[in-house]
């Protein structure tokens, strides 16, 4: 803070307790929050007068041997005015001659509104504005307002675009979208990993023969020495029940084990090939009878699958 007198000082924190009484309404007037000798006030518009709707800026410095002498006041803001010169500097009686101690900061401030409101081409500081005001006032007034438009105009607050509002079928589509993202995430490794899917069993080829075939011996007279292939399951011995419900269901799906003993089920049960080392074997499904049977042929003999391992 600049070197100041001590009176100056104590009358300007008097008028700052003084400003927390009185009614501003739009106005403001508030000191450098560094240096008390240094204030900022903004004037709006008068109502009714051309410089309605601007905002007027003003810069305030408080002499050291304040109240003894008058503040130095200039507007910031541009302003066409008979009284207010292309700096700033304004015509007023109570900032010269008509100064007074018992005035205050608020009271230059509220004259300041009244100039703008009533202008004094009497006085003037630009001859020229003052005489177009007597000449041509509609011509002076409306200059005075595209003063206020071009330099007085409060900048607009900056509010961003309202979000356009989605159909049934856009907000549809975003949901898509966003499992699609989701799904990939999770194939990256981004997410909790899905359960995989269990595979299904095991199927191979084997081929259907008769015993005799099956111990390499020749077929029996009247039989038939086609050879019928198809699927065949591979399945563990606890695979009990999943085997007799196919063999119960007449399913032309073999079950061929893959445990080291021999079990009944249903009406098939399965066959180690003694014959061949390295092959397994399951009965095939047929009549109870055997002789007549549709798959055993003439003889009685029961068919089995050969597959190799």
């Amino acid at each position: 803070m600049p070197p100041s007198n001590a009176t100056a000082s104590k009358r300007i924190k008097k008028e700052i307790a003084d400003l927390a009484k009185e009614s501003l309404g739009d106005i403001t007037l508030t000191p450098n929050e560094s240096n008390i000798f240094m204030w900022r006030a903004t004037l709006p518009g008068p109502q009714g007068s051309p410089y309605e709707g601007g905002i007027f800026e003003v810069d305030i410095r408080i002499p050291e041997n304040y109240p003894f002498a008058p503040p130095q006041i200039q507007f910031v803001t541009k302003v066409y005015h008979c009284n207010v010169n292309a700096h700033g500097g304004i015509c007023l009686d109570l900032l010269k001659n008509a100064w007074s101690p018992a005035l205050s900061l608020y009271k230059v401030i509220l004259s300041l509104s009244s100039l703008l409101t009533d202008p004094n081409p009497a006085d003037p500081l630009v001859p020229q504005i003052a005489q177009e005001l007597r000449r041509n006032k509609k011509k002076h007034d409306d200059t005075a307002r595209e003063w206020v438009r071009l330099y007085a105009k409060p900048a607009k607050p900056v509010t961003a675009p309202a979000a356009p509002k989605q159909t049934p079928f856009e907000r549809a589509a975003s949901s898509r979208t966003a499992l699609s993202a989701n799904s990939s995430r999770a194939r990256n490794g981004n997410s909790v990993s899905s359960v995989s899917p269990v595979p299904p069993p095991a199927q191979i080829a084997g081929t259907r023969r008769t015993h005799s075939q099956a111990n390499g011996t020749a077929p029996a007279a009247g039989s038939s020495g086609s050879n019928t292939s198809h699927a065949i399951i591979l399945a563990d011995d606890s695979d009990d029940e999943g085997i007799e419900a196919l063999s119960d269901a007449g399913s032309d799906i073999e079950v061929l084990g893959t445990g080291g003993g021999s079990r009944a089920s249903g009406n098939g049960h399965r066959k180690a090939n003694g014959g061949r080392e390295g092959h397994r074997a399951k009965k095939a499904r047929g009549d109870e009878g055997g002789a007549g049977s549709g798959r055993g042929g003439a003889g009685g003999g029961d068919d089995v699958i050969v597959v190799d391992d």
